[in-house]
């Protein structure tokens, strides 16, 4: 167990609905409940996953304008000293940030932690700033294990570390109803990103809505307002698919999204570890998902759900199909996947483990 005396800031760029966003509140709010003190910065933009913070952690939001906005590098400071902060975890981009303030307070250690949604695609990744920004890094926590190799190749902080993510019950109120028929909807969450091929889940839809008609998709997520979601909307009118696939953009309230569907699919081209998958094992749902980033770590083929390659279309659709023709199938994965989750990916079995990091000189 670590030093009393340890204090960590979580430090993200917003706190729009987004994976790494969500992971900034789900360790502010473990730690707020496991060591007594919990405390999160937002750099740049606030948003919805504000009201999911517990009463009693540590909230500031910095309003930073740019990079070297020092104005909001001295409220941050000011943070770091009024609660004897000893480590900074910085989620993705704000590890920039992070390091302007290490300059200034250089004993505080810094985590960073890498939740890249394109680990297929790692090539195309700059990395001569994140090198840079690495010297001041003390550890690297990956999301999935390219990442921890990419890391290990590409960076300049050695100490590099797998740690999956994790949930925490969440406490939202319910508002979002969802259209459809109870028993009979198909969830996906994710932001409106190509990455997350909602033109494969289109596909699928289409041939669903022929074999099964009396099934609904509700594509929970951000729409941008950009080409990608442009083209969905298009598509969805282009194949008739209007009384079919709803889109409800970002919702506060996954639970109750999650206790009103029947299965839970992702379509994704890449991705890190998707905390939609570790909600979906949560709430007791069955999965089609495709094996990309640390997808088929999480999900074991036809034990606790249906694995598929990303991008084929014939293969989602047929396990699609025969989970929704098997409702026997649909609760043995739910609960597989259930006790898994719940044996590795709570917040006391990746806690442990986190603390143990910090420990570490």
């Amino acid at each position: 167990m670590p030093k009393k005396e340890i204090r960590i800031l979580q430090l993200i760029d917003s706190l729009e609905a987004g994976g790494a966003e969500r992971m900034a509140v789900t360790y502010a709010n473990a730690l707020h409940q496991e060591l007594g003190f919990g405390a999160l910065a937002c750099t740049r933009a606030e948003g919805m996953l504000k009201q999911q913070l517990l009463s009693g952690v540590v909230y500031t939001f910095l309003a930073r304008k740019n990079v070297f906005d020092f104005a909001a590098l001295l409220r941050l400071y000011r943070l770091i000293n009024q609660h004897h902060i000893t480590h900074i975890h910085a989620h993705s981009s704000s590890v920039f940030f992070a390091v302007l303030l290490k300059l200034l307070c250089p004993s505080v250690r810094l985590l960073w932690h890498d939740h890249y949604g394109k680990s297929e695609m790692l090539e195309q990744r700059p990395f001569w700033t994140l090198r840079i920004a690495s010297l001041f890094v003390t550890q690297i926590i990956a999301v999935n294990q390219q990442l921890v190799h990419w890391s290990k190749e590409k960076l300049w902080c050695k100490k590099v570390t797998y740690l999956p993510n994790f949930t925490l019950p969440d406490t939202s109120v319910a508002v979002t109803q969802l259209h459809g028929t109870m028993g009979k909807r198909i969830v996906c969450l994710a932001n409106l990103r190509p990455q997350k091929n909602h033109m494969l889940l289109l596909d699928v839809a289409k041939v669903i809505s022929q074999s099964h008609p009396e099934y609904t998709f509700h594509l929970v997520g951000k729409d941008f307002n950009d080409a990608y979601a442009a083209t969905i909307k298009a598509t969805i009118v282009s194949y008739g698919l209007q009384d079919t696939v709803f889109l409800y953009g970002s919702c506060d309230d996954i639970p109750a999204i999650l206790n009103q569907s029947t299965v839970g699919i992702l379509t994704s081209d890449s991705e890190g570890l998707p905390i939609a998958l570790l909600e979906y094992g949560f709430y007791n749902l069955p999965v089609v998902v495709t094996a990309v980033g640390e997808i088929p770590e999480v999900v074991t083929h036809d034990k606790e759900g249906f694995v598929v390659p990303k991008n084929d279309s014939l293969a989602f659709i047929n396990a699609l199909q025969e989970l929704l023709d098997n409702p026997n199938l649909q609760a043995t994965f739910a609960r597989q996947l259930n006790e898994k989750i719940v044996a590795q990916y709570s917040s006391e079995a990746v806690l442990k483990s986190y603390l143990k990091l910090l420990d570490e000189k």
